[in-house]
């Protein structure tokens, strides 16, 4: 018997191919069969500078021969001691502790038990998480809990915790998130912990995006109501929405701040949660029962963490943001020349984010359009993974000119081949 690989987000029983993959670099990905693919979406919006970029590779070669792997728990090393200072030059101030873990759900997870200890230290019962609709945070069972009810975690129900949902702030109807927000965090009976949000686009939600003065707002309010903020900037961190992380644009510190993706621009997996000194503080004791429970096997693994100085090197040294602008203002550029198409709606850019709908009778997750978009688009050597009939590109910030206007193109005949 052959032991078979079962593929995440992947229905097996519709017998698509699966591509190999031999190489990459850069923005392309070379198959088994001599072709060159264009990733437009950073291969799940994980690759900031481009794949396999020299200094990375060099960081993870030479850390790799000198340290692998130690205990973290009463335990440190240089690696990870360098990426602490690195990141003050990113963070806000006030963000001066960090917690590693090692993927953007665990640092979700590490976010949802500091703002429940923070309270439960304190002697509060304070349990109810409030979210945003159509949100996501991951798939283990806290992040599930918080995210989105539907196709996605039907299944797991039963072990899914009860919060408070709040509306997305659709343009227009922006009041009604602002309304909601405040009946819970002026709730007696049930105050809640904390509010988590995406700062200012939903990822797997469907690329929604929402301005940053209501994003500012939303902060205001909790800080008005001693209800703890937390920023889940997983994706949206690392220049995705034009600036480092999205919450700069709202003049927002948040109180608690998830990082991963593209820490280590999008190489290995390494997460970071980052905290304010009140969090910490409140698990700061001689009673050890006070002490914050959690770890993994590998917190700040020193490879990874190599990886993450390399990336903050890249961003000190190299023209990052204006690679970012220059794909913003591309963005810009094409998102004028979709809006002359029929049959597409909802055209918006967040940053390097670009995305659309193409018009569809079911319009969501679970929609055929989007399974066929996805063999389309691999069949002229472009790599996008639409959100049912959301198409959406995220590329990584070295993607050449040529090359996006390959995608364009691409993105282009599929509209008048589907639309």
């Amino acid at each position: 018997m052959t032991t078979k690989i079962w593929h995440p987000f992947t229905q097996h029983g519709l017998g698509q191919p699966i591509p190999e993959v031999v190489r990459a670099e850069g923005a392309l990905l070379h198959t088994e069969d001599g072709r060159a693919i264009i990733d437009a979406i950073s291969s799940w919006w994980v690759q900031t500078h481009g794949h396999c970029h020299p200094k990375i590779v060099a960081a993870i070669q030479e850390q790799s021969a000198k340290l692998d792997q130690i205990i973290f728990a009463g335990w440190t090393h240089e690696p990870a001691q360098q990426l602490a200072k690195g990141l003050s030059n990113f963070l806000p101030e006030t963000l001066d502790h960090i917690f590693f873990s090692d993927s953007g759900s665990t640092a979700v997870e590490v976010a949802l038990k500091m703002a429940l200890g923070f309270w439960h230290n304190q002697g509060q019962q304070r349990h109810r998480i409030l979210v945003m609709d159509h949100s996501y945070h991951g798939d283990t069972i806290g992040a599930m809990s918080i995210g989105a009810r539907g196709v996605f975690n039907d299944a797991y129900a039963p072990l899914l915790f009860d919060v408070g949902s709040i509306p997305f702030p659709e343009s227009g109807a922006e009041q009604a998130t602002l309304d909601a927000l405040v009946a819970f965090c002026t709730d007696q009976d049930n105050p809640p912990a904390a509010l988590i949000v995406e700062p200012l686009i939903l990822g797997a939600g469907g690329m929604k995006v929402y301005s940053p003065k209501i994003l500012a707002e939303m902060h205001r309010i909790c800080q008005q109501h001693d209800v703890l903020f937390i920023a889940d900037e997983v994706m949206t961190g690392w220049g995705r929405t034009g600036t480092v992380f999205a919450c700069e644009q709202a003049g927002v510190t948040p109180d608690i701040m998830c990082m991963a993706k593209g820490l280590t621009g999008g190489v290995i997996p390494l997460a970071v949660t980052a905290a304010t000194a009140p969090i910490y503080d409140a698990h700061f004791s001689e009673d050890r029962a006070k002490m914050f429970f959690h770890s993994s096997s590998f917190t700040a693994n020193p490879i990874a963490c190599a990886a993450a100085n390399a990336n903050l090197e890249i961003w000190r040294d190299e023209p990052v943001q204006q690679q970012i602008d220059h794909i913003a203002e591309r963005h810009l550029e094409f998102a004028q020349q979709l809006d002359g198409h029929q049959n597409i709606s909802a055209i918006r850019q967040c940053g390097t984010i670009l995305a659309f709908e193409i018009d569809d009778a079911s319009g969501n997750y679970m929609s055929a359009l989007g399974p066929a978009l996805l063999g389309f688009f691999a069949d002229r050597n472009v790599l996008l993974r639409p959100l049912g009939n959301s198409v959406y590109i995220m590329p990584p910030y070295c993607i050449t000119d040529e090359q996006l206007s390959t995608v364009y193109r691409v993105i282009e005949e599929a509209i008048d081949h589907f639309a």
